[in-house]
């Protein structure tokens, strides 16, 4: 078989995978969200924190509930880090640095999980287990409450109620992501992947040396890690080392499960505003941008030039001969596509225009499908600036799901559209400006660049990937990197629930002839043109000198 055709059949088997679970998890999810009932097991964590579930909260409320919760963890994990050395369980490692500390808090608090350390050398099993995996759950689990909350805003009127924070929390967390990481983390089991509490321990001669590895919980950590559209491995090879991802069909299960939950959001989504219809419209604006960068991406990574590449069957440098160039460009794709980070090959080592591609793919916001919960947001944010252009061009006001996007409206999704390119520009050039920072680039020219361009591209839009070859632990871009996190995640945040709080407050309007059909191809041929016009102006100088040139050169 053919490395083109075995990437064509991986990325159709995906898509059949994805295609089944679509409809069940969609719908549930949106009975979870709806539903009045609380379980035994959530009642006794209400109690345990004092909060009242049944209480409704107004924009202010949630968006109290969700950083204060969000601060509180940072503050656990910064503490957990700062003691390991003195805890059980941490194999010997001493305490992470306090920069280091700090970045890897807000790392993992705002669901980026960006890492500046190597995990199998720095982070003991308390850490990983009780720090570190416990935020992939919580973090994407608040992710999800946001994006419910604007859901909600669209759904309900006349109230500025959003629902119940800690509710939302604590169902994600229990009746979605628990039970879909469990049954994850027994599939990679079975695939290979390893789930002990082994010390560290020698494992023979190499190249004429020792090597050593210690075990851990790493198929319960590697399963949230991809359905919580997380990241961070428990080795410093990431989903590329054997003990996270061991085959290519545990590859293929990585993948799905970065991918399920943000694509059956959509499905959520139209359950809960009353049309279905709705939701298919955001599925095919995300399906069309995912297949069209996978497609191309796959196009880059297999167009050989010298007998070299025709041997190895494409830009095999920096991948797992294990996954292929179909494997680890589908997987490029999805993981950058998304707010995951994690990877399974080195994207610096990805062509010049591969690179770029992956960069552009957190460049768009990542919406298509995006993390979980802040894939749909962002997308609706976006079907908010297409609605308003579409009002621009034929002289009427615009409205989306029978609400006007009036002058505060718009100044919402504004704000929060250029809150990620600020962070990331301008830390890039202040970066490339300073002196002390450019010392950590491995090289020089436009792919230099692109290493501290891609850094704060992955840092600000909550990815968490690296483009490699960039010495990340440094006090400088530990604390710049650690503050494009959390502005990264949570400004928006602010805008989002905001704008739930103006839409849930309106008056539904009714939907007349010349009311813009939403739900139609040609709205989503229009919001898939908004994205790519949008992103492109506001990143295609900064492209330009970085993997465009690289591309063009080679």
């Amino acid at each position: 078989m053919s490395p083109v055709l075995a990437g064509v059949l991986q990325l159709l088997a995906l898509v059949v995978a994805l295609g089944l679970a679509y409809r069940p998890l969609g719908d549930y999810m949106a009975a979870v969200y709806s539903s009045k009932k609380h379980l035994r097991v959530e009642k006794w964590v209400y109690k345990a924190i004092g909060a009242n579930p049944d209480t409704e909260m107004r924009w202010p409320a949630y968006l109290r509930g969700v950083l204060a919760f969000s601060a509180v963890s940072v503050l656990f994990l910064y503490l957990l880090q700062r003691f390991q050395g003195s805890l059980p369980g941490s194999l010997g490692f001493a305490s992470i640095d306090p920069d280091q500390a700090f970045n890897t808090a807000a790392s993992f608090v705002s669901n980026t999980n960006w890492q500046s350390y190597y995990g199998e050398q720095a982070m003991g099993h308390v850490v990983q287990t009780g720090g570190l995996a416990v935020q992939n759950f919580v973090s994407a689990a608040v992710g999800i409450a946001v994006a419910v909350a604007l859901v909600r805003g669209f759904a309900r009127s006349r109230t500025g109620e959003l629902g119940n924070f800690w509710s939302d929390l604590v169902r994600g967390i229990i009746r979605i992501l628990l039970p879909i990481a469990v049954v994850g983390a027994i599939l990679l089991v079975a695939c290979g992947a390893i789930q002990n509490f082994a010390g560290i321990h020698g494992v023979g001669q190499f190249m004429g040396g020792s090597q050593q590895w210690n075990g851990g919980a790493v198929a319960s950590q590697e399963a949230i890690k991809e359905l919580g559209t997380n990241g961070g491995g428990y080795f410093n090879a990431n989903s590329a080392h054997p003990f996270e991802n061991p085959n290519g069909l545990s590859n293929l299960l990585e993948i799905f499960l970065i991918l399920v939950i943000p694509f059956a959001l959509t499905r959520t989504f139209g359950r809960m505003v009353g049309s279905l219809k709705q939701g298919y419209a955001i599925l095919a604006t995300m399906g069309v941008i995912w297949l069209g960068f996978t497609a191309l991406m796959m196009w880059t990574e297999f167009a050989h030039h010298g007998p070299a590449f025709d041997i190895a069957g494409g830009a095999m440098e920096g991948k797992e001969t294990r996954f292929g160039v179909g494997g680890s460009s589908i997987f490029a794709v999805a993981t950058t596509l998304t707010s995951t980070g994690a990877v399974n090959s080195f994207h610096s080592s990805f062509t010049g225009f591969g690179g770029g591609i992956t960069m552009l793919g957190m460049q768009l916001g990542e919406i298509a499908p995006g993390g979980t919960g802040s894939g749909l947001y962002g997308m609706l944010i976006m079907a908010i600036i297409a609605v308003f252009i579409a009002g621009l061009m034929v002289g009427r006001t615009p409205e989306y799901l029978g609400k006007k996007i009036g002058t505060r409206e718009i100044k919402l999704a504004a704000c929060y559209i250029l809150i990620t390119p600020a962070l990331v520009l301008c830390f890039t050039a202040a970066a490339m400006a300073l002196p002390t920072p450019v010392n950590s680039m491995t090289n020089s020219g436009a792919h230099g660049f692109s290493e501290i361009l891609y850094a704060y591209t992955s840092g600000a839009n909550n990815n968490g990937s690296a483009f490699a070859g960039l010495n990340a632990d440094t006090q400088w871009f530990n604390t710049t990197i650690g503050l494009a996190m959390l502005l990264g995640r949570f400004l928006p945040m602010v805008f989002v629930l905001a704008l739930a709080g103006s839409l849930a407050e309106q008056k539904p309007v009714p939907a007349t002839v010349g009311t813009l059909g939403t739900h139609k191809p040609l709205f989503t041929g229009l919001l898939v043109g908004t994205i790519l016009i949008v992103t492109g102006l506001t990143f295609f100088p900064a492209l330009a000198l970085g993997p465009l040139a690289e591309g063009l050169a080679s």
